[in-house]
C-alpha cells in the first residue's frame, strides 16, 4: 500500500468559487478517490489564500472586519467543495496561526536566498506581481488576465533570489524530475524561466498591514506567493515535523494560470529548503463559454453553483470530468450540457441499470457477483493524469452493455422458458455492469454508489430513474 499526498491550489479569498476552482477540486478528488479504489493510503490537502491586498480592498468596500470578510468566503467555498462530493483530509487556512508560525520559519530557512532592495517596475495588482518590461511590452503594459493596464511601482522589498537556483531548476523541468504536465506546457515554462526575476515577496506595511509578519522586521509583512505556496507543507507540520511519511506529494493539481508560480517559485523556494520536487505539476486548462474565454465584462460567467443545481453533483462531474479535456482549454454551453445528461447519463446508464435490474427482477434471477480485477489500461490512465480518456473508456463499457443487451435479447429466452441461459445472461451482463460502476466510482461516486447497492444481492429495480429528465 502506498501513501499517496495530493493537493489543490488554495483560491484567493477576494472573490466567489468559479468554474476554475471546481476543476482543481474534481481532478484531485478523482485522482484520490482512485488510489483509495486500488488500496492506497491517501492524503488530499485544500484550503485557502487569505492574505493581501486584494482581500483588503474588498473587506473596506464591504465595511467590515477583514477578518470577518475573510470568514464569509471560507464558509463559502467550503460549502462548494462539499456540493462537489469532494472529499479532503487536510484543510488549511493561511491565517491560522499555526500556518502563519511555520511560514515564519520558511523563511528563516531561506534567509541566505532573500535580499532586501528598492525596484521600480511594472506591477499588475490582479496577479499580485511585478512583470519584466519585455512582458509589459509583449502585452502592451495591458495584462492579459485581467485586462487592466500595469501600474508603476517603486518599492523597497524583499526579494527571493530566483537565479541561485534557475540552473537546477531547468535540468529538473527538462529531465522530467519535476514533472510538468501536460507535456506541451513544459516548454512554455522553460521560456519563462530564462527571463524570470527575482521575485518580490515582501510588502510595507504602510501599504498592506494584512500579512503575515516578516521575521526580525516590523515594516513588512509577506506577500502572497511566499505565504501561499508553503501551505502544501506547513499543513503537513513542517518545518517542526517530519514530513517525508508524505511528502514530495503524488501530485499538485493547478490551473494553468499559476502553472508558472508553481514550476519556477515554488522549486526555487524547495531547492532552498532542501526538499524534494513534488512528483507532477499537473496543470488544467479553461473553461470557455459557447467558445470565448468568461469574463464579467462580456457578461458571460457561468456561475459553477448553477450548473450544480441543474441536475445535481453527479451530472456536473460528468460533463467536467468527461468532456472538458484533462489539460487543454474546452467548451461549455448549456445545450451541451442539456445534450450530454439527457442522452448520455439519463439514457445511455440511467436506463440501462432500469432495464437490466427490471429483468433480473422480473425474472427472479440470483445474481452472483464475480470478484473485480481492473484493467491495466484503466489503471494507466488513471496514473497519467488522461481522467477524460479513462472515462471514454469506461463509457464504451456502458454502451457495450446496451448494445449487448439489443443482441443477446434475454426477453426472448425469458419467452423462450430457457431458464438457464437466461440466468448466464442477465449474470454476465448485471457483473459487467458492476464492474463499470466501480470504475465510474472516482468521478460520479453517489451514482456509481447507487448502481452498487441495487445490485447487491438481491437485485431490486430503483424506484425513480437515476437521471430523471424532468428535473
Amino acid at each position: 500500500m502506498a501513501k499517496i499526498y495530493i493537493t489543490t491550489a488554495i483560491p484567493y479569498m477576494n472573490g466567489t468559487p468559479h468554474i476554475g476552482h471546481a476543476m482543481d477540486y474534481c481532478l484531485a478528488d478523482v485522482f484520490a478517490r482512485y488510489h483509495r479504489l486500488i488500496g492506497n493510503e491517501v492524503r488530499m490537502s485544500a484550503g485557502t489564500d487569505e492574505h493581501g491586498n486584494k482581500i483588503q480592498q474588498k473587506a473596506n468596500e464591504a465595511g467590515v472586519p477583514v477578518k470577518e470578510y475573510v470568514d464569509k468566503n471560507v464558509a463559502l467555498f467550503k460549502d462548494f467543495i462539499a456540493k462537489l462530493g469532494v472529499e479532503y483530509t487536510d484543510f488549511v487556512r493561511t491565517t491560522d496561526a499555526d500556518h502563519e508560525r511555520r511560514v515564519q520559519e520558511v523563511w528563516k530557512k531561506l534567509s541566505d536566498h532573500i535580499y532586501k532592495a528598492t525596484y521600480a517596475g511594472w506591477y499588475c495588482t490582479g496577479c499580485e506581481r511585478y512583470v519584466t518590461d519585455k512582458e509589459y511590452e509583449e502585452t502592451h503594459g495591458v495584462c492579459p488576465d485581467h485586462n487592466k493596464p500595469y501600474e508603476k511601482f517603486e518599492e523597497e522589498n524583499y526579494y527571493l533570489r530566483i537565479s541561485d537556483f534557475k540552473d537546477q531548476i531547468r535540468e529538473l523541468i527538462e529531465s522530467d524530475k519535476l514533472l510538468i504536465l501536460p507535456e506541451f506546457r513544459k516548454k512554455e515554462m522553460l521560456a519563462l524561466l530564462e527571463d524570470s526575476p527575482d521575485v518580490s515577496i515582501s510588502r510595507p506595511k504602510k501599504e498592506l498591514s494584512w500579512g503575515v509578519p516578516v521575521p526580525g522586521d516590523d515594516e513588512h509583512v509577506m506577500y502572497v506567493w511566499m505565504d501561499a505556496l508553503s501551505n502544501y507543507i506547513t499543513v503537513l507540520g513542517y518545518p517542526e515535523n517530519e514530513i517525508n511519511e508524505w511528502w514530495p506529494a503524488t501530485a499538485e493539481f493547478v490551473g494553468k494560470d499559476i502553472l508558472r508560480f508553481h514550476s519556477i517559485i515554488w522549486p526555487a523556494m524547495l531547492l532552498g529548503l532542501g526538499l524534494p520536487m513534488p512528483k507532477a505539476l499537473v496543470s488544467h486548462g479553461m473553461v470557455l463559454a459557447d467558445g470565448q474565454k468568461m469574463s464579467k465584462s462580456i457578461g458571460n460567467v457561468i456561475n459553477p453553483v448553477d450548473v450544480l443545481d441543474r441536475h445535481g453533483v453527479d451530472a456536473f462531474r460528468y460533463y467536467f470530468l468527461r468532456h472538458i479535456d484533462t489539460f487543454d482549454d474546452s467548451d461549455f454551453t448549456w445545450e451541451k450540457y442539456e445534450n450530454a445528461y439527457n442522452n448520455e447519463l439519463a439514457n445511455d446508464l440511467g436506463n440501462l441499470v432500469q432495464r437490466l435490474a427490471t429483468m433480473i427482477s422480473k425474472n427472479n434471477v440470483k445474481f452472483e457477483k464475480h470478484n473485480i480485477e481492473i484493467e491495466k489500461q484503466y489503471c494507466e490512465l488513471m496514473e497519467n493524469f488522461e481522467f477524460n480518456k479513462a472515462f471514454d473508456l469506461v463509457w464504451e463499457k456502458v454502451q457495450n452493455i446496451n448494445r449487448r443487451i439489443d443482441e443477446e435479447k434475454p426477453w426472448m429466452l425469458a419467452k423462450a422458458g430457457e431458464t438457464e441461459k437466461l440466468n448466464e445472461c442477465l449474470n454476465s451482463l448485471a457483473n459487467e455492469l458492476v464492474y463499470v460502476a466501480t470504475l465510474l466510482s472516482p468521478f460520479i461516486p453517489q451514482t456509481a454508489e447507487k448502481i452498487l447497492n441495487i445490485f447487491d444481492g438481491q437485485v431490486n429495480p430503483p424506484a425513480e430513474p437515476l437521471f430523471p429528465k424532468n428535473r
